[in-house]
């Protein structure tokens, strides 16, 4: 979790909503983001853990095909779930190198690109969020729209899937 997220969830609630309008729409996004992932860890570890759990208790008492069929199905689930687990950690790794408070005039990791047709944090492959009433998608670099992004400066016009997008902002 970034220091300042943990910062701003140590506050009183009256104080929290007051730190958070100050903060950019990079910084919500991010912020927004990095606890998604955060959850989500959470849940995997916590599903991960019964299913431990779950075989360690089993095993105890059972015997016979069924037995073997119910625990090679637990570890199969197990082994997904450590492969999402993986995914939002590295993800979240990626989301905690991101510096929000520098300003680049082109796009790169961690920017917040605004255009005519979408918003979008360059990142990793997020779920729309919104913030302030708006969407933002959370996109890869090596993402189709990540690559025609990235590099450029507001103003830059460019295509992609029949739909023309211009840069109004980068954050």
């Amino acid at each position: 979790m970034s220091y300042m997220f943990k910062k701003i969830r140590a506050l009183p609630k009256s104080l929290r909503s007051l730190r958070l309008n100050n903060m950019t729409l990079k910084q919500k996004t991010h912020s927004q983001y990095i606890q998604i992932l955060q959850d989500k860890i959470d849940v995997f570890q916590d599903m991960i853990s019964g299913l431990t759990e779950d075989s360690l208790n089993d095993a105890k008492g059972s015997a016979g095909d069924k037995h073997e069929t119910a625990l090679s199905m637990m570890h199969i689930e197990q082994e997904k779930l450590t492969n999402k687990l993986k995914e939002a950690m590295e993800y979240k790794s990626i989301l905690e190198k991101i510096d929000t408070s520098s300003i680049h005039k082109k796009a790169v990791l961690g920017s917040l690109v605004k255009t005519n047709n979408l918003i979008v944090f360059i990142s990793a492959a997020l779920p729309k969020i919104t913030i302030e009433d708006q969407n933002v998608f959370g996109i890869s670099p090596q993402s189709p729209l990540g690559l025609l992004l990235l590099g450029n400066e507001t103003g830059h016009t460019f295509q992609l899937n029949n739909v023309q997008y211009k840069i109004l902002s980068i954050e």
